[in-house]
């Protein structure tokens, strides 16, 4: 299976689309580091935050595990 992206960068929205692709995987890396890592380096109580974190990527069905590995 095969797929291809096809892109016009003379088109202001075709550039924009491109450039989304092609940020796409630093986007899920930095996505990953808030889900999974940065609680951890918080001092303060910071849960419900997370909490908001957590059920935005839920409810628009990303999942970083997918995305990263």
């Amino acid at each position: 299976m095969e797929a291809i992206l096809k892109f016009n960068l003379d088109e202001p929205d075709d550039r924009m689309a491109h450039f989304r692709c092609v940020k796409a995987t630093d986007m899920a890396i930095v996505l990953f580091e808030i889900q999974h890592n940065l609680r951890r380096k918080c001092e303060d109580s910071t849960d419900k935050i997370f909490e908001k974190i957590n059920e935005l990527i839920e409810d628009h069905n990303i999942n970083l595990d997918e995305l990263i590995i």
